[in-house]
């Protein structure tokens, strides 16, 4: 992996890698220590693609949308020939941010702080009280990598970013139909988890938590169920799903990509595979994870029928998504401190569709609102647990954890690779 001239990994933190053990979860400092916390900032956060926004979010001329990754505001912007562009969102000038919402339109960006102007592509065009010698040129933004894939945008602040293609190709080999490019946001909803962002990420990959804590979830999946505890039953009700998805997707191109009981594996931590993208059988009568399974908005994008299970995807260290027939429900995460996670939930419908016509929010949002919800109460809890004295490392499930185990040895391989 390619690494900024200046990562590198702190002395503590090099020691706690190096003493963590196979196989169980994360010592205590991983959680908490601010040292490790800028480890990670420097060596996961700006250096690999993170999750920033959706391509319908900034789909018109003068469109922005801004994100925080530590203590670098990057912003998003189309310009007027259509182009997307991100560039750091500090003025060439003194420093200022240039803008402090969120989102917003403008025909340019204007420093609130002494009036320097810069275009949508990030081009300086008035430097007032400046002499005319000044080489606008020079004092452009800084640009910030960026890629879209089937709607989604992505960045990498790393001035030299990894590879996308593969990633790419992948998001719109799967995805295409579910037109997110055409989509629009139906309702967005931020939450500031007391809890470190790789708890958030350990309680993602694993449903050994699910039957005691998302009563929503387990009725639409079958994830839940693991090779120690799926009975012949369970096994019978999958494969006739899979067998009735496989044989109603075939002429429209769609498969069922996972055929097995408990979740995808991901991530792969020796081959630093960070995307994924899967469509999943969801359970009989379930044609869109909602209350009771029932559509609840129009079909999205190329979907000739309500009956095509749920798209999957995810990035690390940012970004999944379940998206169903009629919606999409997309999660971000951005660190904001060694015990803080910012949190970002979009719904998104049809561009076409207009609440109250063909979509209520209170039927479209519950199902992943209260499986969200109950997730970030659990991972808070988690954090409290883990700042006591008496924590220690404890062993993953080999039948239920394995993608938490994969996503432990992947965030340390990432913070090995900045070792000569």
């Amino acid at each position: 992996m390619n690494r900024g001239l200046n990562a590198s990994l702190p002395s503590m933190t090099r020691q706690w890698v190096a003493s963590q053990p196979a196989g169980h979860s994360l010592s205590q400092p991983f959680y908490r220590e601010p040292e490790v916390y800028q480890a990670d900032l420097d060596l996961v956060w700006r250096q690999g693609w993170l999750f920033a926004a959706h391509a319908c979010e900034v789909s018109k001329a003068g469109d922005y949308v801004t994100l925080a990754v530590g203590a670098d505001s990057i912003i998003v912007a189309r310009d007027a020939a259509g182009a997307l562009h991100a560039f750091h969102n500090v003025c060439r000038h003194r420093g200022s941010l240039i803008c402090d919402q969120d989102c917003g339109h403008s025909r340019k960006l204007v420093c609130p702080y002494h009036s320097w102007t810069y275009g949508l592509d990030g081009s300086l065009q008035h430097a007032p009280a400046m002499p005319e010698s000044l080489d606008k040129s020079q004092y452009s933004l800084r640009p910030v990598a960026l890629r879209e894939a089937s709607g989604l945008v992505f960045i990498c602040l790393s001035e030299r970013p990894p590879d996308f293609e593969a990633a790419g190709e992948t998001f719109d080999a799967v995805a295409k139909p579910q037109g997110l490019a055409r989509a629009r946001v139906a309702k967005r909803v931020d939450y500031l988890v007391k809890a470190n962002w790789k708890l958030v990420w350990e309680n993602n990959r694993e449903c050994f938590h699910c039957n005691a804590n998302h009563p929503q979830y387990i009725k639409a999946n079958f994830d839940h169920y693991n090779a120690d505890d799926t009975s012949p039953r369970v096994r019978e009700l999958m494969d006739a799903a899979v067998r009735r998805s496989e044989a109603k997707w075939k002429a429209s191109g769609f498969t069922v990509s996972h055929k097995q009981t408990g979740m995808t594996t991901f991530p792969d931590a020796e081959r630093n595979i960070w995307y994924a993208a899967n469509r999943t059988a969801l359970v009989d009568g379930y044609v869109s994870e909602t209350m009771d399974g029932a559509q609840v908005a129009p079909l999205m994008g190329d979907y000739p029928d309500p009956d095509v299970g749920t798209l999957r995807m995810r990035t690390l260290p940012n970004f999944w998504n379940h998206s169903s027939c009629d919606h999409s429900v997309s999660t971000r995460l951005l660190p904001a401190g060694p015990e803080l996670t910012a949190i970002r939930v979009w719904w998104l419908v049809a561009a076409h569709a207009v609440e109250g016509r063909d979509y209520q929010l209170e039927k479209l949002m519950p199902f992943w609102q209260l499986t969200s919800e109950q997730d970030w109460e659990i991972c808070e809890r988690q954090q409290r647990g883990v700042n006591s004295s008496a924590y220690r490392p404890g062993p993953y499930s080999p039948f239920k954890e394995y993608n938490v185990d994969a996503f432990v040895r992947w965030y340390l391989n990432q913070l090995k690779a900045s070792q000569p």
